[in-house]
């Protein structure tokens, strides 16, 4: 049995049908004056005790606090208890509290920041990439870049990590197909009849052994021109991202390396010419040469018209081949007149006005997604000093290729079915080029040009190669039979010369023996 004070000494009358403990509970929740002489059910927590400032080092206040984006005023308001069982009041873990207090320490707050710089480098150059992409999507990595790439992969002083820096050395794709664009002339060249070596010529006409000392020739001019290229603009080279894996730039071969390369692929080159073809061509393989890596080269950094000389460069390989061909058949002394200016030389011109008009659609759509390279570099080129006249460029001589398909089946070269079969490509590039010019290089357009222009020149020499003009003609007689109307006309009007001659001798005879019986 409990006791219960009366109403007047401890609790209000209104409460004196209520226990004891309940009576407490009540005058603590509604008379909170008398909470002295109360006791309450929960326990006060007790009052927490708060650690020094984390900006009270002078060390701490300095360095930023970016671990996790955090600012500095929330160690100023947040404190962290001492005892295990009040982390309730915090409204965080005790292990958060830990964390946050040895992320904040300064060698982890340096790690951080590295770590967040990167992670933001990465997310700029992908976002870069990403719209280049988009926008030019830049061109593939050059051959040059890729041979200096796979000869590190062998042994500094081994035979093939030197052979590939060479090879990387003369520019191979640029190589091949300088020596494509002088096979094709070659062989397209208008020969009546294949002559025989017994005839007296030095060399047999359009035989291997001619065509490979041009070949051979052709490729080591472009390699020594190359290499004399890559061994002047090196300090430009590392300024751009096409450029900076070559060679001479990653200091995988020496200058002095390269001097030597390029002067004895000269001197071989232009000796193969001149001994195995003749000296009309190995004066020109010399020539472009020296107009390359001594004209064009230096030009790149004076004036933008260093293009137009090096769409000269690009036109000679053709009146190599053209004069290469046209000294089998010569029937005087071989000369650079003989060769290139009489009007069996046409066609050999009109090759060379081809290569020379496909260097400009060809290069201003490559030279436009690199432009502020070649900018930064220091090299004048259309593509960043005038953008609007590189495009108006491209498509002027992107145009010229109609008139020029049709003037070779004009002047024989080929049948007059190549002025209709080449009207496709023709037609691609065009249309390339005029959307290059709509849109000054930007949505694709020089990309899209670009590769125009690189399957052009392959698909125009091989319909040019299949429609030689009377080469079909030749292979349908050989197979029924029939015979050749020209070579019987060949050895008509041969049988005619030798008949008159035949008679003229006759009649000296008759006139230098004197009547019998005269005085």
């Amino acid at each position: 049995m409990r006791l219960r004070p009366t109403g007047n000494l401890l609790r209000p009358y209104s409460l004196d049908n209520v226990c004891w403990r309940c009576s407490q509970q009540f005058n603590y929740a509604r008379l909170p004056v008398r909470r002295a002489f109360a006791h309450t059910a929960a326990p006060v927590a007790p009052k927490q005790q708060s650690r020094l400032k984390t900006g009270y080092f002078l060390s701490n206040k300095l360095l930023p606090r970016i671990q996790d984006g955090t600012s500095p005023k929330y160690f100023a308001a947040s404190t962290v208890s001492d005892d295990v069982g009040t982390t309730a009041t915090t409204n965080a873990p005790t292990t958060n509290h830990a964390s946050h207090a040895s992320q904040d320490l300064p060698h982890r707050r340096r790690q951080a920041a590295r770590r967040k710089s990167a992670v933001e480098n990465s997310t700029n150059i992908s976002n870069t990439s990403a719209s280049a992409t988009a926008d030019e999507n830049p061109l593939p990595q050059d051959a040059s870049s890729t041979l200096t790439t796979a000869s590190t992969k062998h042994p500094t002083n081994s035979l093939r990590r030197q052979m590939s820096l060479l090879l990387s050395l003369s520019k191979p794709r640029l190589t091949v197909l300088i020596v494509l664009t002088a096979m094709t002339p070659y062989a397209l060249y208008p020969v009546p009849a294949f002559l025989s070596p017994s005839i007296g010529l030095d060399t047999p006409s359009l035989s291997p052994l001619t065509l490979t000392f041009l070949t051979t020739g052709t490729a080591l001019c472009s390699a020594s021109a190359n290499a004399l290229n890559m061994l002047y603009e090196s300090a430009w080279d590392a300024k751009m991202s096409r450029t900076r894996n070559r060679p001479i730039v990653r200091g995988l071969l020496s200058e002095r390396k390269a001097l030597i390369f390029a002067i004895l692929a000269a001197f071989a080159g232009v000796s193969g010419l001149y001994f195995g073809v003749n000296p009309t061509v190995a004066f020109l393989g010399a020539a472009n040469i020296a107009l390359y890596a001594g004209v064009y080269t230096p030009l790149k950094r004076v004036s933008w018209l260093n293009t137009w000389v090096g769409g000269i460069v690009g036109g000679i390989p053709p009146l190599m081949g053209w004069a290469a061909a046209a000294g089998e058949s010569a029937t005087g002394d071989g000369s650079f007149r003989e060769l290139l200016f009489t009007s069996d030389a046409i066609g050999g011109w009109l090759f060379a006005a081809l290569l020379f008009a496909w260097q400009f659609p060809h290069f201003m759509a490559l030279s436009w997604p690199i432009r502020e390279e070649y900018k930064a570099a220091g090299h004048k080129m259309l593509c960043w000093i005038n953008p609007a006249r590189n495009a108006r460029v491209a498509l002027r001589y992107s145009l010229l290729f109609f008139p020029l398909s049709v003037a070779l089946c004009a002047v024989g070269v080929t049948e007059w079915s190549f002025a209709v079969t080449s009207l496709p490509v023709n037609y691609w590039l065009a249309r390339e080029a005029v959307r290059f010019w709509q849109h000054e290089g930007s949505k694709g357009s020089a990309r899209g040009l670009f590769w125009a222009s690189v399957w052009l020149l392959p698909v125009i020499m091989v319909l040019a190669l299949v429609q030689k003009k009377g080469m079909w003609g030749r292979v349908w007689r050989s197979i029924v039979g029939e015979p050749d109307l020209e070579d019987e006309d060949d050895e008509d009007w041969i049988a005619d010369e030798a008949e008159g001659e035949t008679e003229v001798a006759g009649g000296t005879a008759q006139t230098a023996v004197p009547l019998i019986g005269s005085k």
